[in-house]
């Protein structure tokens, strides 16, 4: 779902890198695999490879698309200079573009804003906690600021940001993002509780009640 979700915020697009004819896209923490798929159909004459601890991948897939069992925190076998693009779920320890290739993130903030100053006090206030823990477990949230500043560390150039707006319910007038903002909410309800409770009960102050 969150897949779709960041399709339809950046109007059906799947990447922003200005690619044209790229030999090999790695796609690090994919998951169920659906972004590499996506970028196999694409561009069929790419390798596109998508790593993650768990082979949950499906078997039918496109013919220049694999999926491998991999750590990407731990030391890598690919070499450097391999691909024209990666998309890693969290910042890589070093990089493995090639000269001119990119790396693209995309992350979400939790920062909470409103069109019109009607952000609920308890979602206020859940956010608010989960800030908190995530602080106290060393992992801060993700900040554009913060993001562009880890990838000019390694070694990219002409850090481009790209800030868009994730609607949270039914509230937007537009078609397409009222579906998107149905998807977020759902996917924010299924794993919310997971949220709340791994980050604010065992590293915050919430105790439950």
């Amino acid at each position: 779902m969150h897949h779709e979700i960041m399709s339809g915020i950046m109007g059906g697009k799947i990447y922003m890198a200005p690619l044209e004819h790229p030999a090999r896209i790695l796609d690090i923490g994919t998951g169920t695999g659906i972004w590499a798929i996506d970028m196999a159909d694409r561009f069929p004459d790419a390798e596109v490879i998508g790593t993650d601890l768990s082979p949950i991948q499906p078997s039918w897939i496109p013919p220049n698309c694999k999926f491998e069992v991999d750590d990407a925190e731990t030391d890598w076998t690919y070499p450097s200079d391999s691909f024209d693009l990666i998309q890693p779920e969290r910042l890589p320890s070093r990089c493995c573009t090639k000269p001119g290739g990119y790396c693209e993130l995309a992350e979400l903030g939790i920062d909470l804003f409103s069109d019109d100053n009607t952000i609920g006090p308890n979602f206020a206030e859940w956010v608010a906690l989960l800030c908190e823990a995530l602080k106290k477990m060393n992992r801060p949230q993700a900040t554009a600021e913060a993001l562009k500043q880890h990838l000019e560390e390694a070694g990219f150039v002409d850090v481009e940001v790209v800030t868009e707006k994730q609607p949270f319910g039914l509230w937007p007038k537009e078609k397409h993002m009222k579906t998107v903002g149905v998807m977020v909410m759902l996917n924010a309800e299924a794993g919310a509780e997971a949220y709340i409770w791994n980050g604010t009960v065992y590293y915050g102050s919430w105790n439950g009640g």
